[in-house]
């Protein structure tokens, strides 16, 4: 399954502060639907993921209805991403 959606990067600043893109309504219909397939437990789904040039292997969190994506350190750097920032993200999930 592949997916492109366009969302905005946010900052979580609980106990581990991680960035976040939230995915869209739309699109966690399609992932909810695949999540007992692929799922590794707590509902996490893993992914490839891509941001402009930039590819990572994550896992997209489950939070109150939706799915967000962590966006690591090393993947803002690379594409000078900052919170509010819009980006265009690609996900691949191996169904």
């Amino acid at each position: 399954m592949n997916l492109e959606f366009t969302g905005e990067m946010w900052f979580w600043k609980g106990p581990a502060p991680w960035h976040f893109v939230t995915v869209p309504e739309q699109e966690c219909a399609e992932l909810a639907a695949a999540s007992a397939v692929v799922t590794y437990g707590w509902g996490m789904i893993p992914v490839a993921a891509r941001i402009g040039e930039t590819g990572w292997q994550t896992s997209l969190f489950p939070k109150d209805g939706r799915y967000l994506v962590p966006v690591k350190a090393w993947v803002r750097k690379a594409e000078g991403l900052d919170v509010g920032d819009v980006v265009t993200v690609r996900l691949t999930v191996d169904v």
